[in-house]
């Protein structure tokens, strides 16, 4: 799957949060690529609500494996005017029945 995805998309990245589900798929990279690179970048959105000690494992775990990590900030995606706050009323679901 990790590498028909790859082969598939022209700029894929493996997204990592630094959860058990990324941390396995880090993994599953790993056996899926080895012994040669990833053929795409890790990225990390930085929310900014993250522990200490989870920004710390992905770096120690990045450098382990010798890959590409790209940081996305959710800050300064909002500073630079990429992401604007909506404002008004939510959307109302459809469908659901309470």
């Amino acid at each position: 799957m990790l590498r028909e995805t790859a082969a598939e998309f022209e700029r894929p990245v493996l997204l990592f949060s630094g959860g058990k589900d990324s941390i396995v798929l880090l993994r599953l990279a790993e056996k899926a690529f080895r012994p040669g690179p990833f053929p795409f970048p890790v990225m990390h959105v930085d929310t900014g609500h993250n522990f200490p000690e989870v920004v710390e494992f992905r770096d120690r775990r990045i450098a382990e494996i010798g890959e590409r990590l790209i940081v996305a900030s959710v800050e300064d995606s909002i500073d630079d005017g990429r992401v604007v706050d909506e404002t008004g009323r939510a959307p109302r679901a459809t469908g659901c029945r309470l």
